[in-house]
């Protein structure tokens, strides 16, 4: 489902909830180039982390550095090898915003899975647009993720257009679409349910640099 951002931001809390969005927004500018995308793709930047949450409680810690894993069956392009990034700064995951955004997920699809305990993992992504090649946010094409939910946060968007989310029945049947326009725009995923992806983008002005900015947090029952 789509979560409009001004609603998104009033679940999050108001007052110092999102005190940190300057800095948390700032910190995608020291994202690290995504080596792992086969030869050509030079335009995905990403940090990640691993955290888990016990069952009951709202509250999540950070788990020793891991790679991230997808099964081939989730990800036919890089899928089926232990993809290691950098990992998200400390300042980052422990700043308000990003605390609240996880905190936000593990309430509400705690509501779903009551009493279990979660695996969680945090993805900051940026997918740049240059005049001579689009950036693909999801490369590897309409899929799933492999966990059970979902968490798409648009953090920030610069001379860019396109970037449409479409969702999709498991076999493929188109069943709508959105666009991530304005800070906190989200898209919330039943993994199970349905499949995503996501349009390419490309510059408005080719002259000026332009990129999509988002959080993914997904969430796997333990």
């Amino acid at each position: 489902m789509f979560a409009p951002g001004e609603e998104l931001r009033a679940a999050l809390g108001s007052g110092t909830s999102l005190a940190d969005w300057d800095a948390f927004k700032a910190s995608w500018n020291d994202l690290v180039l995504d080596e792992h995308l086969p030869e050509g793709h030079r335009y995905r930047r990403r940090r990640h982390g691993v955290f888990r949450a016990r069952a009951g409680g709202g509250e999540f810690t950070r788990e020793e550095h891991a790679p991230h894993y997808q099964a081939l069956e989730y990800n036919k392009l890089v899928g089926g090898v232990e993809r290691w990034f950098e990992p998200i700064l400390p300042q980052v995951a422990s700043g308000n915003s990003f605390t609240r955004v996880v905190e936000f997920g593990l309430a509400l699809y705690g509501a779903l899975k009551p009493g279990v305990d979660w695996h969680i993992e945090a993805h900051q992504f940026r997918i740049e647009a240059r005049p001579d090649a689009a950036g693909h946010p999801t490369p590897e094409g309409v899929h799933r993720d492999g966990v059970d939910f979902v968490t798409v946060m648009l953090v920030d968007r610069v001379n860019i257009h396109s970037g449409t989310t479409t969702m999709h029945a498991p076999d493929g049947r188109l069943l709508g679409s959105f666009t991530l326009t304005h800070p906190c725009d989200a898209a919330l995923l039943d993994d199970h349910r349905v499949m995503h992806g996501v349009t390419a983008v490309r510059p408005e002005d080719p002259s000026r640099p332009a990129w999509r900015d988002v959080l993914v947090v997904t969430y796997r029952i333990r």
